[in-house]
C-alpha cells in the first residue's frame, strides 16, 4: 500500500514531466528557463523550502556541467581541428569506399560500439560527430539515418560492458565475473545495437524532417577532393589517442595497488579529461602545424567553436539541476519504492528499479548502481546463479526513455538540430528499444544456461 504522501510526489513528479515537454515543445518557451521554474515549483509542491529547492537545482546542475563542459569544449575543439584539416572529410571518404553508401549506417553503428568500449557516451559523442555530419554531407542521407546507429553503438556500451565505471561497480556489487560479464554483453549488446541503431533510423528517418541549416555543423568545413586531405593514418591516430589512452587507464585502474610507476602514469593519462586534453594538443600538431596551419589559426579554430556549445553545455546542466530536485524532494524514492513492491523475478526486478531510476533521476550510471545495489542482497542470499546477467540486466533498465532530465538528451538535440520532439521519436525511442531488447536478450539466455 502506498502512502498519501507518495502518491502525491508520483503525481507532481509525472506532472512536472508532462508540464516540462509541453512546455518547451508545445509553447516554445526557453528550456533553460523552463527547467529551472519547473524545478522550483516541484520543490515547493513536494514541501522544499525555496531556498533548499534553489540549491538543489544549482547543486545538480553545477556537478553535471563539472563533468561534461570539460568535455563537450575538448571534444569541440578535437572535431573542429578533424574538420578544418580535412580528417573527418578523409576517414568519411575511407569509410564510404570501404562500406558503400547503403551499408554506411552499419558502419557507423560499428564505430560507435569500437570507440564507446573506453568512453563515456559524451566522450565519444563528441569525438564521432564530426565524422556522423561529414558522412551525412557525403552521402546525402539524414543525420538521422547516420547519426542514430552510432549514437546506438555508444549507448550499448555506456550501458550494458565492463570497464565502463557503472557496469564495474555493478559487476562487483553481483560478485560476478568481469569476463563472462563482458562476453555476455557482446553477445546481448551486437544485436541490440543493430535493432535500436540501422534498423530503427531506418523506420525512423523518413518521418523526422531536420532544419536546412545546423549551427553545430556549419562550422565542419567540407574539403573536397581526396587528394587533398590529411592521411588516413595520422588521422585516425589522433582522432584514436584519447581512445587509447582511456583504454590504457582503465586496464592500468584494474589493477589497483599493484600497478607500477608506469601504470600509475597510464592511470592518470586515461582520466577522461586529461585523454581529451592530449588528443587536442596533439591534433594541433598533427592536423594542425603539419596541415599549414599558424598559430594564430589554430588559436582562432579553438575558440571560435566554442560560441555554439555554449547553449549545449547550459541545457546539460539545468538538466542535471532537474535531476538532483527530483532526487532531493523525494520523487525518485518514492518512484523506486512503488517498483520494489513489486513480486517479479530478480532479473525483472533489477531492470524495472533501473529503469525507475532513469526514468526518476535522468543518470544511467545513478540508476545502475542504486538498481545493483538493492537487488545484491538477495541475489546474494540466494545464491542467484546468473550474476553476470543481474548487472546487465541493471544495465539495460538504466538505458530506457532518456528525456528531459538526462544530459544526453539536450547533447543529441542540440548536436542534432531537432526540436524535442523529433529527440523523443528518435533517441528517446532508440534508447528504450535498446533497453526493452536488451532485457529480452538477457531473459533468453538466463534460460538457455
Amino acid at each position: 500500500m502506498i502512502d498519501p504522501h507518495s502518491t502525491f510526489l508520483l503525481i507532481a513528479g509525472l506532472i512536472a514531466v508532462i508540464g516540462l515537454i509541453a512546455l518547451i515543445a508545445i509553447f516554445k518557451l526557453n528550456p533553460f528557463l523552463t527547467l529551472f521554474v519547473v524545478s522550483l515549483a516541484l520543490a515547493l509542491a513536494a514541501g522544499m523550502p525555496f531556498t533548499a529547492g534553489v540549491r538543489s537545482f544549482e547543486l545538480g546542475m553545477g556537478a553535471m556541467l563539472g563533468h561534461i563542459a570539460i568535455i563537450v569544449a575538448l571534444g569541440t575543439m578535437l572535431g573542429k581541428m578533424l574538420a578544418e584539416s580535412g580528417g573527418a572529410d578523409q576517414i568519411a571518404h575511407t569509410m564510404i569506399r570501404l562500406f558503400g553508401h547503403r551499408r554506411i549506417a552499419w558502419a557507423m553503428m560499428a564505430i560507435g560500439l569500437v570507440v564507446g568500449l573506453p568512453c563515456f557516451f559524451e566522450v565519444g559523442f563528441v569525438l564521432l560527430i564530426p565524422i556522423a555530419y561529414t558522412v551525412a554531407r557525403r552521402t546525402g542521407k539524414s543525420l538521422v539515418e547516420v547519426g542514430l546507429p552510432l549514437l546506438a553503438g555508444l549507448s550499448v556500451d555506456q550501458g550494458l560492458t565492463p570497464p565502463h565505471p557503472a557496469a564495474v561497480m555493478a559487476v562487483s556489487i553481483f560478485k560476478a565475473g568481469t569476463g563472462r560479464t563482458m562476453l555476455y554483453a557482446l553477445l546481448i549488446g551486437i544485436p541490440t545495437a543493430i535493432l535500436a541503431g540501422p534498423v530503427y533510423a531506418r523506420l525512423i528517418a523518413p518521418h523526422i524532417e531536420l532544419p536546412a541549416e545546423n549551427p553545430m555543423a556549419e562550422q565542419f568545413v567540407d574539403h573536397g577532393a581526396e587528394s587533398s586531405l590529411p592521411g588516413f593514418n595520422l588521422t585516425l591516430f589522433t582522432l584514436l589517442l584519447p581512445v587509447f589512452l582511456l583504454a590504457f587507464g582503465s586496464i592500468a585502474g584494474a589493477a589497483g595497488g599493484h600497478a607500477g610507476l608506469p601504470a600509475r602514469v597510464l592511470g592518470l593519462l586515461g582520466n577522461d579529461d586529461l585523454a581529451l586534453l592530449l588528443g587536442v594538443l596533439v591534433s594541433f600538431q598533427t592536423l594542425g602545424r603539419m596541415r599549414g596551419f599558424q598559430r594564430q589559426t589554430i588559436l582562432q579554430f579553438s575558440q571560435e567553436c566554442l560560441a555554439p556549445t555554449a547553449l549545449i553545455t547550459l541545457l546539460v546542466g539545468a538538466g542535471g539541476g532537474f535531476g538532483r530536485v527530483l532526487q532531493d524532494s523525494g520523487v525518485a524514492y518514492a518512484i523506486v519504492g512503488l517498483a520494489n513492491r513489486s513480486h517479479v523475478s530478480l532479473l525483472l526486478l533489477v531492470w524495472l528499479l533501473a529503469a525507475v531510476m532513469r526514468l526518476a533521476t535522468g543518470s544511467a550510471t545513478v540508476a545502475m548502481v542504486t538498481a545493483a545495489g538493492m537487488v545484491a542482497p538477495v541475489a546474494l542470499t540466494t545464491a542467484y546463479p546468473h550474476p553476470e546477467l543481474l548487472a546487465i540486466a541493471a544495465g539495460a533498465g538504466s538505458l530506457i526513455f532518456s528525456h528531459v532530465n538526462d544530459g544526453g538528451f539536450w547533447l543529441v538535440k542540440q548536436y542534432f538540430n531537432m526540436s524535442v520532439p523529433q529527440t523523443l521519436k528518435s533517441w528517446s525511442i532508440c534508447e528504450t528499444i535498446i533497453s526493452v531488447t536488451a532485457l529480452l536478450l538477457t531473459l533468453a539466455v538466463s534460460h538457455v544456461h
